[in-house]
């Protein structure tokens, strides 16, 4: 049977869910690295910090074993996702041959090092607190600079995006116990401006103003996770900030619940 690769990584992360895991809030605990390619030394993907258990060095079966190291008996390999443009050629309306180029996922089976005898850990390469919050910075001012959008630091109790004026407001820095929660609801709302219609034109980013429904619930979702991939990126966790997001997937869990009873009810009456 040929392996949806889409559906192995989303039953990953529904597992994690069940399980009380959210994947996407790892802090990692002074390297900015999450887990990374031995080999390159590069992080994996925010969608493969997801899929993995662990932080730190994976690698492939033939990697490690060009490294000298030895897998373990009956170690399981987990996977990791990447994305490859592939030209295809089609005739066109008029019967002429086109290149079109499609994206195509796919996988890598790897191991922890945990999992490998005869390789020792690498050292863990540190961010400190000081360059963490200065990336931070950068991300802002260089989207607000790239989408010429205006972001407002005011003395307020309110933060959101305004998605038929195109600006940002947040309550300034000075307001916050911790800057890293700061960062945590600013990135909160640049992922909601992320789907303005002269950008992503995310169509539930219009209704962000409008409690209640599911479209609110899938943008907040939508925003949150773009929070949650830049901080854990950035190592700027906190643990507010883990719980806010906590209550954001119970909310999320139930709404895809209710998706799927939706779905089997479907289902079940298209038989009849």
């Amino acid at each position: 049977m040929k392996t949806n690769v889409y559906e192995m990584v989303t039953n990953r992360i529904i597992e994690q869910l069940e399980k009380g895991v959210i994947p996407w809030e790892r802090p990692w605990h002074g390297s900015n690295k999450g887990a990374y390619n031995r080999i390159s030394n590069k992080p994996y993907s925010l969608l493969n910090q997801m899929a993995l258990a662990h932080t730190g060095e994976y690698a492939t079966f033939k990697q490690w074993t060009d490294l000298g190291g030895h897998i373990r008996k009956g170690a399981k390999a987990e996977q990791i996702v990447f994305w490859k443009i592939q030209p295809i050629e089609e005739e066109n309306e008029d019967g002429e041959k086109v290149i079109k180029q499609i994206p195509i996922l796919k996988y890598f089976n790897v191991f922890h090092i945990s999992q490998i005898d005869g390789v020792e850990p690498k050292e863990k390469l540190e961010m400190n607190e000081h360059e963490s919050i200065e990336e931070a910075e950068k991300i802002k001012v260089d989207y607000m600079n790239r989408e010429h959008l205006l972001i407002k630091e005011t003395i307020s109790d309110k933060a959101y995006y305004s998605p038929t004026a195109d600006y940002i407001q947040v309550p300034c820095k000075e307001q916050y116990q911790n800057i890293e929660e700061f960062y945590s609801v600013l990135f909160h709302e640049i992922t909601h401006s992320t789907g303005h219609k002269n950008r992503l034109d995310r169509k539930d980013v219009k209704d962000c103003l409008y409690k209640g429904d599911e479209n609110y619930s899938k943008e907040e979702l939508t925003a949150e996770l773009g929070s949650a991939f830049l901080i854990n990126m950035l190592d700027i966790e906190t643990e507010k900030s883990f719980r806010n997001s906590s209550a954001y997937i119970q909310s999320w869990m139930i709404l895809t619940s209710s998706y799927q009873q939706v779905a089997e009810r479907r289902k079940q009456s298209s038989t009849y």
